[in-house]
């Protein structure tokens, strides 16, 4: 039975409490494997989901997208908007129950800059390295070099370590070496074992100074990864009751048939995370606009939402859910195959052999049916469409460089921070080229500047108004193929309760907010 959850509602699948075994395990499956657990490297899904397992934050994210208050209880802002002051948690501990000090959170933040990699991005130009300061043991203050409107939003990554653990463990400067491997944050699990590639387990930090009070049931102590995004290996799980919770990304039929299931109902959740078609710009033949305009007209976007991957409706970048900042003037995406030929014969390359490259996640059959659907769309206006199925951290090494990014691909983008924010500098900045998330490689002076607008825009209604032009230019400019806005379905266990989705890239996959159910 299928259950329409709204971003608030609280997946409650079982519908009584029983006692529970004294150890309580469950199976999930990822699609692609954890490429990381350092919290100053995480950059994809599957690396924000350990990261909000094995890590806490200064702030967090509730289900209504809302920042509150995690390593840090409280804070302050002054009055140029440049100084942010945060007061810790009292209690806080890491997993070896030494206690979260301000000092920790310094060093996490230098050592998140030093680095430069992963969530550095947001920090790298606006967070003074001087100016992060342990006023006293829980207190510390974050100086900006400029205001930057969304900096709170930001916050829930900034992940603390344990400094001192990390010395004692390596003799590197930034522990890069052990934290890759273990665990030293004060997040509700650390790693049993991680047979990469293939398993990822993790083991329930017991003294978790949050504790694990409330819900129905009783806490997961064992979460177990399967890396696989093979349609029978997922069905079998489930088939043997293994199968805790499944990943998102699996075909129709799969979903119904775990939906057959007496042990299992799919949760069907609306989301903030769209799928595009991402077009490089500056690779022939999608540097030309038209062609790119006669990309859009060439997908049928109806057919794709009724038959191969359920999804809301997309009129730009933005996801319908950011209401205040959407520009609803934007008509929606039209399927029109001779108006994508009359954008072809307007282009540079009219009259020629046009071939474009697309890519996709390989072993997604959705995304295969998709690129099909677009060769056959293409063909029948004389164009040719070589597809191209690639591992995912073969797509993120393609993404580096625009010479070797394809003409398109099927790209799944969310927010990694609850701001309109992030729908635009991570995939639309030229600061952010050179990621899987930014494969148009727009570098374009004029959207930066707006960009650059509506951080420092302090008042919400004039931001919102720049995120509105923001869109109208992006979708003028043809920057990619708005698909639409993904439908998350899981396949859940009926003992495992407690699920509740979060605005945010993979923060809802926090299994320390779940319950086992039954005994």
């Amino acid at each position: 039975m299928k259950k329409l959850l709204s971003s608030t509602a609280l997946m409650a699948a079982c519908a009584f409490a029983a006692p529970a075994l004294a150890d309580t395990a469950i199976t999930v499956n990822a699609t692609q494997v954890f490429g990381t657990i350092d919290p100053a490297k995480i950059n994809d899904y599957t690396e924000y989901m350990a990261a909000v397992n094995l890590y806490d934050g200064l702030t967090t994210v509730d289900n209504a997208g809302s920042v509150v208050g995690q390593l840090a209880e409280s804070w302050e802002v002054s009055e140029d908007n440049l100084t942010y002051t945060f007061h810790l948690t009292p209690g806080a501990t890491f997993t070896d129950g030494s206690p979260v000090e301000a000092s920790d959170v310094v060093y996490s933040i230098k050592r998140l800059l030093a680095l430069n990699e992963g969530p550095s991005y947001l920090f790298s130009d606006l967070v003074d390295p001087e100016a992060v300061i342990a006023v006293d043991a829980s207190t510390v203050s974050i100086g900006l070099t400029e205001v930057f409107a969304p900096f709170l939003a930001t916050t829930p990554l900034i992940l603390v370590l344990n400094e001192g653990a990390v010395a004692e463990a390596s003799e590197t400067e930034w522990g890069e070496d052990v934290i890759a491997e273990q665990t030293y944050g004060a997040g509700p699990y650390s790693v049993a074992s991680w047979n990469r590639g293939a398993e990822f387990i993790l083991s329930r930090n017991t003294n978790y100074y949050a504790g694990f009070e409330g819900g129905d049931g009783a806490p997961i102590d064992t979460v177990r990864f399967v890396i696989t995004n093979d349609e029978a290996t997922v069905r079998a799980l489930a088939t043997s009751g293994q199968l805790g919770f499944s990943a998102s990304t699996h075909t129709n039929e799969t979903y119904a048939a775990l939906d057959g299931l007496d042990n299992y109902s799919v949760a069907v959740i609306p989301t903030v995370t769209n799928l595009y078609l991402k077009l490089n710009t500056q690779l022939a033949p999608t540097d030309d606009i038209h062609v790119r305009r006669a990309l859009q007209y060439a997908t049928d976007y109806t057919l794709i939402r009724e038959e191969i991957f359920p999804n809301g409706e997309l009129n730009g970048p933005m996801a319908h859910a950011f209401a205040d900042a959407l520009n609803t003037d934007l008509p929606m995406p039209e399927y029109n195959l001779e108006k994508a030929a009359e954008e072809l014969a307007m282009s540079s390359y009219a009259g020629q052999d046009i071939t474009i490259s697309l890519a996709y996640v390989a072993g997604l059959s959705f995304e295969e049916d998709i690129a099909l659907l677009l060769q056959a769309n293409l063909e029948a206006i004389g164009v040719t469409l070589d597809i191209q199925p690639e591992p995912w951290n073969r797509i993120t090494e393609l993404a580096a460089d625009p010479a070797t990014t394809p003409n398109a691909t099927e790209i799944f983008n969310g927010p990694s921070y609850p701001s309109p924010d992030s729908v635009f500098y991570v995939q639309y900045h030229s600061k952010s080229a050179g990621t899987w998330a930014s494969m148009e490689w727009l570098e374009t002076p004029a959207v930066d500047a707006l960009i650059d607008e509506s951080r420092a825009t302090t008042d919400v209604a004039e931001q919102n108004a720049i995120y509105q032009e923001l869109q109208a230019t992006l979708v003028d400019m043809a920057a990619d193929v708005f698909i639409g806005t993904q439908q998350k379905r899981h396949a859940i266990h009926s003992c495992l309760t407690g699920y509740e989705f979060i605005p945010m890239m993979s923060w809802d996959y926090n299994f320390g907010d779940m319950r086992w159910a039954c005994e």
